[in-house]
């Protein structure tokens, strides 16, 4: 059962004051069986009041305004988690009843989004793809694990590449990106084979492994298995998602998951500066700071888009 202790930078430096900042941050960790938050402390400038809600989902979000002309944004989340690990299927149940199991809950109130596909270039392919699968062998938990392989062999990790808002076109003709490239293909692969899939935000925690993806927030996803229930899938490590995997929030797509986002009036120019350090030992991430001044041109474009349409500028 490890602890580990996260800390999560965002600063935005606009080029001049702005004013009515409304912003909504999912940077709350879920809480569930095998996820513990121990302590979380939000850190916003100007200090305002954070509203927080359940939404539809069931992740927290916090909400907040920044009314006084400002020129920067910044938002330090602290926290330690405990996590604990999760079993994997035992997938002994007949492939046919699985199979069958999942067909009905396509009219399923609880699921149905989660199985809406999104037509692409590459779903002529995947269908393809599909086709040369023997489902009548192959159980739904078997077939989620060897398309994650797929996109673990054929898409190469590559930083600065892709942006938040690189289409799934983009991806698929490149054959290569960052977490949440792979995490929005394999999500609709998924769904192509009539299973229900989440897109996931959250942290990949230091392991033994040589994992991808530490450094920003993480993306994968979660596939629903017929008599077990949700588990998540990391295509980037082509990995179950396990005790070294920190959920903040699960949806449809990253846009219901982006770990900030907000308007504010001010006809200006932006910076954004994003660092996420993860460790085991506590006071391991005192050092951690902003910078001084930040710089436009960020080493990964993931991280510099991460979080959706990034303050989008609303003009008045």
């Amino acid at each position: 059962m490890p602890t580990y202790y996260i800390k999560h930078l965002t600063k935005y430096s606009y080029s001049n004051f702005v004013i009515d900042g409304a912003n909504q941050i999912m940077l709350y960790p879920i809480v569930d069986d095998h996820q513990k938050v121990i302590n979380q402390k939000i850190t916003v400038s100007n200090n305002p009041k954070i509203e927080t809600y359940t939404d539809f989902y069931g992740n927290t979000v916090g909400s907040f305004m920044n009314i006084e002309p400002h020129n920067h944004l910044s938002i330090t989340s602290e926290i330690e988690v405990l996590t604990t690990e999760k079993l994997f299927p035992q997938d002994t149940v007949a492939v046919d009843e699985q199979w069958e199991a999942l067909k009905t809950l396509k009219n399923n109130i609880e699921f149905i989004n989660f199985l809406k596909y999104k037509s692409f270039d590459g779903t002529e392919a995947i269908f393809e793809f599909i086709a040369n699968h023997d489902l009548t062998r192959l159980t739904p938990f078997k077939i989620v694990l060897e398309f994650c392989e797929y996109i673990y062999k054929k898409f190469t990790y590559s930083q600065g590449i892709t942006t938040v808002d690189s289409k799934l076109d983009d991806v698929w003709k490149l054959k290569a990106g960052v977490c949440q490239d792979f995490a929005n293909i394999l999500l609709q692969m998924v769904r192509m084979l009539g299973i229900p899939a989440r897109y996931v935000s959250g942290y990949i925690c230091p392991n033994d492994a040589n994992t991808r993806g530490e450094g920003a927030t993480h993306a994968w996803i979660e596939a629903y298995i017929p008599f077990y229930g949700w588990i998540g899938i990391d295509p980037t490590n082509n990995a179950i998602a396990s005790d070294h995997h920190v959920k903040l929030a699960v949806g449809r797509h990253y846009a219901d998951c982006a770990p900030v986002k907000g308007v504010f009036k001010g006809d200006v120019d932006d910076e954004l500066f994003v660092m996420v350090k993860v460790s085991t030992k506590k006071n391991s991430n005192d050092g951690l700071v902003f910078p001084v001044s930040t710089e436009k041109s960020i080493d990964n474009s993931y991280r510099l888009n991460l979080e959706l349409v990034q303050q989008q500028q609303q003009q008045q």
